[in-house]
């Protein structure tokens, strides 16, 4: 996190400041049975601090636009939904500890700094694709995140209640406030992130990678022979991002900045709209056009130019650098088509975009024992896809979005270890979408650092 940049942010913007979304279509919303208790919770949630600041907002939202123009890249991970129960010291500490590792080998491969993003603290409530669930004959709400209700199948668990927002607003300042301290307290060291990745390497299932590893080895032992200050290497900055879902969640967490007039989203330093909830005229569009966080906006393969079109006007009419980041879901079998017709709207319209590929939703299968998981192969295939199409159009893939875990969970088959569909039992731990477990990410990232030298070269 960043130091010295703790802006004043006034009190919550009250209902008769911003209604504007209350009267749009509000896709993906709870059905809260008790609207006195939901009413009391948002109060609440007004007066609470914020859990980010305003100069820490602006400040990634100049990186964004570095990572735009190719001056930067930009790595946002963790979890497909936090839960209540991983919210412990252990499971954050290895999110954060992936995510520097893979940052490091991108940093190296890509001889250019690397935005940090968890995908961390807040993300706790999904969309899903039916409202209900059935198991036996019982019908119930479908589980849509620990700050909604409860994965437990029964009528009390899965009842909407508004008070595990307030859970999930305490929850996610825990998990930065160890994030803060991680990051700023020394156990970011380069050198000690490097020799974390010697175990990676050791394995002869990631042999392919020694050679890279020994380039970065003798990178950081002439950098210490020539006296580089080590100590400015200690500290990152790292910033948190979720999808901003809960329309009532969002809004009470909005602040004004006392410095500009300005309203920041404090809950996140970025905040995305989903690929169910994009539509330009609908109220998640419009609830967050009227913040200076930098948004992202999930796209899917069915996306057209006049759809991306009218979401720029509708997020970022002025076209500010680092505003609108792009994050596109389109499964390796499309990636390749589908996302040079938008690419070529962008360019057309002028206003800049930060393009970011996810390669997990677009990925997602069921095994033939029935487990919802994704091959490693297929999420690879379609960050080569999207490195292919910004090489073949003259453009900047911006960075990468993924599900990962820090644990050695057994969720999506493949990678250097050869997970099959009987290993997936294992340990898949997952309560909704699979996550590359902490081998596979650094996987990833070295496969990403070869393609992040081959742009450059």
């Amino acid at each position: 996190m960043l130091t010295g940049v703790m802006n004043e942010l006034s009190a919550a913007r009250t209902d008769a400041q911003a209604p504007a979304w209350r009267h749009l279509p509000a896709l993906q919303q709870p059905a809260y049975p008790d609207e006195a208790a939901l009413a009391d919770v948002v109060a609440d949630l007004r007066r609470r601090p914020p859990l980010v600041f305003a100069g820490e907002v602006d400040s990634l939202r100049e990186r964004m636009a570095e990572a735009a123009e190719g001056r930067a890249f930009a790595l946002m991970g963790g979890d497909c939904a936090e839960s209540f129960d991983g919210n412990t010291a252990t499971d954050i500490r290895l999110k954060v500890q992936t995510i520097l590792q893979m940052a490091a080998v991108l940093t190296y491969g890509a001889s250019m700094p690397i935005i940090k993003i968890g995908r961390m603290a807040g993300q706790y409530a999904k969309p899903r694709s039916a409202d209900t669930e059935t198991r036996d004959g019982l019908t119930l709400p479908a589980y849509r995140g620990d700050s909604v209700n409860s994965h437990d199948f029964t009528p009390e668990a899965r009842t909407p209640d508004p008070a595990r927002m307030l859970d999930a607003y305490l929850r996610s300042g825990t998990t930065l406030n160890l994030i803060r301290a991680f990051t700023m307290g020394g156990y970011a060291d380069l050198r000690e992130v490097h020799s974390w990745n010697r175990g990676f390497t050791d394995n002869p299932a990631y042999k392919r990678f020694e050679a890279f590893a020994e380039e970065i080895d003798r990178a950081m032992r002439f950098m210490e022979a020539a006296g580089v200050d080590f100590d400015a290497l200690k500290q990152v900055d790292f910033y948190a991002a979720h999808e901003a879902l809960l329309l009532e969640y969002e809004d009470a967490m909005t602040r004004r900045d006392s410095r500009t007039g300005d309203l920041y989203g404090t809950s996140a330093h970025l905040l995305w709209i989903g690929e169910r909830t994009r539509g330009a005229d609908d109220a998640h569009a419009a609830l967050l056009a009227g913040v200076r966080n930098p948004i992202g906006v999930k796209l899917g393969p069915t996306t057209t130019p006049a759809e991306l079109t009218a979401l720029i006007d509708r997020l970022n009419p002025e076209g500010e650098p680092g505003r609108l980041t792009v994050i596109t879901r389109m499964g390796s079998g499309r990636i390749r088509d589908a996302l040079p017709p938008l690419i070529e709207a962008a360019r057309a319209d002028g206003r800049p975009v930060t393009w970011i590929t996810d390669p997990m939703h677009g990925n997602t299968i069921t095994s033939d024992n029935g487990y919802k998981t994704r091959r490693f192969e297929a999420i690879m295939d379609e960050v080569r896809g999207f490195f292919e199409v910004h090489r073949s159009l003259g453009t900047m893939p911006g960075g990468i979005h993924v599900e990962l875990t820090g644990g050695d969970v057994t969720e999506v088959l493949g990678g250097g270890e050869q997970i099959d569909e009987a290993g997936l039992a294992e340990r898949y731990e997952t309560l909704v979408d699979p996550r590359l477990n902490h081998q596979q990410s650094l996987e990833m990232a070295f496969e990403v650092a070869e393609m992040l030298q081959a742009l450059r070269a």
